[in-house]
């Protein structure tokens, strides 16, 4: 099979080519989803003359089986539940409430390491450009989209270098515009797709973002 990128950083340069239509416009911001989206959407803000931020989101996981989860949140203070998952739980509002409280503590931490003291964006009326550096089921995606539809952003774009072909046409109905610069029949996992899939830095997504803040200002 054939490796379709060699790295982030190209990927996120043949993304842009394939969102040109939203370069110079005053209302478009492009959001990375850390760590491994940030790489990506930094190439496509670039490209695009937009700027750049994080949008950051946690699973909440049911304690014991965090694989399994019961919600989400992301920033701006936006929690997504699962009510199915809900329903299940024994003294689910007590368990929600200390995985809720945990998780938020790390993304605020997050939210601070990476901004470095800048606050963060206005995105009402926006149009934002959620970015990754693939999508496979798409989980972790549809719990930002479902908080920025609270933000009262304008449009939101769902953007990746990669996608299975499945969950690139689920967004379809989810989002105002999904774009999978690839979409392989065979997709089995993200990383098969990049030649240097290497764990992305929380240095290196702070640089990236003090980067194109110090273009943007």
């Amino acid at each position: 099979m054939e490796r379709a990128f060699p790295n982030r950083t190209e990927a996120g340069r043949q993304l842009a080519e394939k969102l040109v239509n939203y370069a110079g416009r005053e209302d478009v911001i492009v959001l990375g989803l850390p760590r491994g989206g940030v790489p990506v959407a930094f190439e496509v803000a670039q490209r695009l003359g937009a700027p750049l931020d994080v949008f950051i989101v946690r699973k909440l996981g049911v304690p014991g089986f965090e694989e399994l989860a019961v919600g989400a949140i992301a920033s701006g203070g936006v929690r997504v539940l699962n009510q199915d998952v809900v329903r299940a739980l024994p003294n689910a509002e007590e368990a929600i409430e200390a995985i809720t409280a945990r998780e938020t503590a790390e993304l605020e931490r997050r939210e601070k390491s990476y901004r470095n003291g800048r606050p963060a964006p206005e995105l009402r009326d926006r149009v934002v450009i959620l970015v990754d550096d693939g999508l496979a089921t798409g989980a972790t995606m549809r719990a930002a989209v479902a908080a920025l539809r609270q933000r009262h952003v304008a449009k939101i774009v769902v953007a990746a270098p990669v996608g299975a072909p499945d969950t690139c046409r689920e967004f379809e109905d989810e989002v105002d515009e999904i774009v999978c610069a690839t979409a392989p029949e065979f997709f089995q996992a993200v990383g098969q797709y990049y030649h240097d899939f290497s764990q992305t830095s929380d240095e290196e997504v702070r640089e990236l973002l003090s980067r194109a803040a110090q273009q943007s200002a």
